[in-house]
């Protein structure tokens, strides 16, 4: 169980694309703890890209 292969599994997600046979490893190998806790950080991290390159376009 590691939280690179966490990270791996939201950001895949994320894209929407992934093989069954990966998702069921991922499911059987992953915290759901886990996954909710990088899913929200990654949320957080995403719209505060979102937010940042807004400003800058609006800004120029």
């Amino acid at each position: 169980m590691s939280i690179w292969r966490t990270v791996s599994a939201v950001a895949w997600s994320f894209l929407g694309v992934r093989k069954a046979s990966e998702f069921d490893k991922d499911i059987a190998q992953t915290s759901l703890l886990h996954i909710i806790a990088v899913g929200f950080i990654a949320i957080a991290v995403f719209v505060g890209g979102l937010i940042v390159l807004v400003n800058w376009v609006v800004a120029r």
